[in-house]
């Protein structure tokens, strides 16, 4: 758990409010590694927001002293210290809180990813329409910030991080990213995005990979989830050419490209932006999640079992929500209804 403390005063907040407003002094980010329980409440009531029960709201206690709320479908006893295992192989689910970067290393923990100054990073955000940050059509700026942000602080080369995207229609990607805003962070992090469309591509099999994409160390698909898509997957097919995108579907299935891209690759990290996320009627309705896995197919498929969507894009049928193990939330804690 991240808080912010004054260095004069010493008090404490969970938001960053950047300076006291008792001393004006520049606070400090301070960050916790443990939490017990110094208090329950069992809630057998549904609610909106709160669709299983029961559940229990805990009241947890980290080694400074700092208190906060956290909602749990497993059963504690006050003074047991609460712990959430890593499994790489999982789909990490967390809540949000203030500190974008301090999500997304979470993430990096529960599923055990390492990162060194080495690392080669490709960076590829959800662009599908020239709109403004608020419909949730793309990668929001804030998110796009708070991963540079993130692989900075954990000191990998700036010369080593790629942002790349292309277009599969006629919206030209550099209007999509000028209107996103997220050129305006790739710029101010003195990266220059790049359109995959004009870089090599290599034959693999029956599908034409981005070069730059196999030779990544990590690729971080950033997938703006949408209630009732499949985004990550949706996102996934952007490595491939445009051309050879459109043949494969005129002659495979969707199931058919998926799978083989799926045994192609190996360096995927899919995180799912779930802050505020779009509905199926381009409303917007707040989750206030991030997701991470290895796998595209079942963060989609964790997701929309989180958002109780009933009829799954055709892609995501046959993928099991009983075969997926999560880490970090339950499901059960962070399910909501969206109609």
């Amino acid at each position: 758990m991240i808080f912010y403390q004054c260095a004069k005063c010493k008090k404490v907040w969970q938001q960053s409010v950047e300076i006291c407003p008792q001393c004006f002094c520049k606070l400090e980010r301070v960050k916790t590694e443990k939490a017990k329980v110094v208090g329950i409440s069992k809630v057998g009531i549904a609610s909106l927001p709160h669709p299983e029960v029961p559940y229990f709201a805990l009241v947890l206690e980290d080694e400074l002293g700092n208190k906060w709320a956290h909602k749990s479908v497993k059963e504690y006893a006050i003074g047991e210290e609460i712990s959430f295992n890593s499994n790489s192989n999982s789909v990490a689910i967390w809540k949000t809180k203030y500190d974008a970067i301090d999500l997304i290393e979470k993430i990096f923990s529960l599923l055990n990813i390492s990162l060194s100054e080495n690392s080669k990073m490709v960076i590829m955000p959800t662009l599908v329409s020239p709109n403004h940050a608020y419909f949730r059509e793309n990668t929001s700026p804030d998110f796009l910030e708070a991963v540079l942000n993130f692989l900075f602080e954990k000191k990998v080369k700036l010369d080593n991080i790629k942002v790349m995207a292309q277009s599969f229609d006629e919206a030209p990607i550099e209007g999509m990213a000028q209107k996103s805003g997220l050129l305006d962070v790739c710029l101010k992090s003195k990266i220059m995005p790049m359109d995959l469309a004009k870089l090599s591509f290599v034959k693999k099999g029956n599908l034409e990979i981005s070069e730059d994409i196999l030779n990544a160390d990590i690729v971080l698909n950033l997938s703006m989830m949408k209630i009732g898509k499949a985004s990550a997957s949706e996102n996934i097919y952007k490595i491939l050419k445009k051309e050879n995108f459109a043949s494969l579907k005129y002659l495979q299935s969707e199931e058919e490209i998926v799978n083989e891209l799926k045994n192609s690759l190996t360096n995927i990290i899919n995180l799912g932006e779930a802050e505020f996320v779009q509905k199926q009627n381009k409303t917007i309705v707040y989750p206030g999640l991030i997701l991470g896995s290895k796998s595209f197919l079942n963060l989609d498929r964790v997701f929309n079992e989180i958002a109780m969507v009933e009829k799954l894009p055709e892609i995501l049928k046959g993928v099991e929500i009983q075969n997926i193990e999560t880490t970090g939330r339950d499901i059960k804690e962070v399910k909501f209804i969206n109609n």
